[in-house]
């Protein structure tokens, strides 16, 4: 009786510590939880029987990436893989991707989440295949390749047709006809990143600007040949929270007041946009209400009436505000007499020109 009551104990023990650590994994980082796998057998069997645990594969910045990308996908373990991480990893090239197309396209059905960011070796061969059985993709991320063209996002439309968050940026050969094959497939569209595509022009973001009107967040930083033609219809984007303009040189008062009508905007980047003035800024003051972070960094035509604009219809969302090298912004001076200017912002950054005066006359 004695030892039956003992056997039942270690049997609740070995259970209880096996729930635990399968609960525990879920929130562990990936070589932790294959280091688990080398405790006991018990556990072994316990943890590849949760496939949820499995379904990410995390070789960002790894060496020899695109090898352990192949052998990962060959276990078992990983047939139900959802997410895989390849951001700067070494030695991914094309071959591994064709060799994965065309023995263990069965492990990639139900993968959704691809990051490619910074594997240069990749070019539009690579894509083809991966695509090719990655049908289930929604998120594809291949930020500065300089080798890929509009033929990898030709092969990308035609065979993931899910695809909500697309980040290109620094894909230099992407060009309009890129732009034209996402607008006619991707309606449903929700981030795009095409920071300095730079072969991209209004033609190609007209047709993104007219077909994804889901779009939440756009980021166009660091192109400056767009015109007020195009950034005017950004406005056709209702459900638009982040957009970056940084670099915007031909943004106009009158192309920010018209995308000002985006009321759902909560971050909005306009650094070195020079041509705006106070009259852009009191639009997108009076109807983006609920802006929770706002740059014009470099602004030099923007005054305290900017400000006061702000503090008094964004003061209780505005979290951070960034007048670096706004020379004709005096608040340092009027705040004292004006604290509610200020008191509403809960992050400001800025140079003020009398206050770096101060420190270079206090200095030896």
């Amino acid at each position: 009786m004695a030892e039956k009551s003992i056997g039942e104990e270690q049997r609740w023990r070995q259970e209880r510590i096996t729930k635990a650590l399968s609960i525990a994994s879920t929130v562990l980082p990936q070589r932790d939880l294959i280091t688990l796998l080398l405790l006991t057998p018990s556990l072994h069997r316990t943890l590849l029987s949760y496939p949820s645990l499995w379904q990410v594969i995390d070789l960002r910045e790894k060496t020899k990436a695109g090898d352990r990308l192949v052998a990962a996908v060959a276990l078992p373990r990983y047939s139900h893989v959802r997410q895989i991480n390849l951001e700067f990893g070494q030695d991914v090239e094309d071959k591994h991707l064709e060799l994965i197309k065309s023995k263990y396209s069965s492990s990639l059905q139900h993968l959704d989440n691809l990051n490619l960011n910074g594997c240069q070796k990749i070019s539009d061969k690579g894509v083809e295949a991966i695509t090719r059985v990655t049908l289930s993709l929604k998120i594809f991320s291949i930020y500065w390749n300089v080798r890929i063209t509009d033929v990898s996002i030709q092969n990308l439309v035609k065979n993931c047709k899910n695809v909500i968050d697309l980040n290109l940026s620094g894909c230099k050969n992407i060009t309009d006809h890129s732009m034209q094959l996402i607008a006619d497939n991707y309606q449903d569209l929700e981030s795009l990143n095409i920071t300095r595509c730079i072969r991209i022009n209004d033609f190609g973001l007209d047709h993104i600007l007219n077909s994804c009107s889901s779009l939440q967040n756009l980021n166009l930083y660091a192109l400056s040949r767009f015109t007020d033609k195009v950034y005017t219809k950004i406005s056709l984007l209702p459900h638009l929270r982040v957009l970056d303009l940084c670099g915007a040189q031909n943004l106009s008062d009158e192309g920010l007041a018209s995308i000002a009508k985006c009321k759902k905007l909560v971050s909005l980047n306009l650094t070195w946009c020079i041509r705006i003035t106070d009259a852009g800024v009191l639009a997108m003051a009076q109807n983006c209400t609920s802006l929770n972070l706002l740059s014009l960094f470099g602004i030099v035509g923007v005054t305290d009436k900017s400000l006061e604009a702000l503090s008094r219809s964004c003061g209780s969302t505005l979290e951070t505000l960034d007048v670096n090298g706004c020379i004709n912004i005096k608040v340092m001076v009027i705040a004292p007499h004006k604290p509610e200017m200020l008191t509403s912002i809960r992050r400001l950054e800025a140079t003020w020109p009398e206050k770096e005066a101060k420190k270079k006359q206090q200095k030896p």
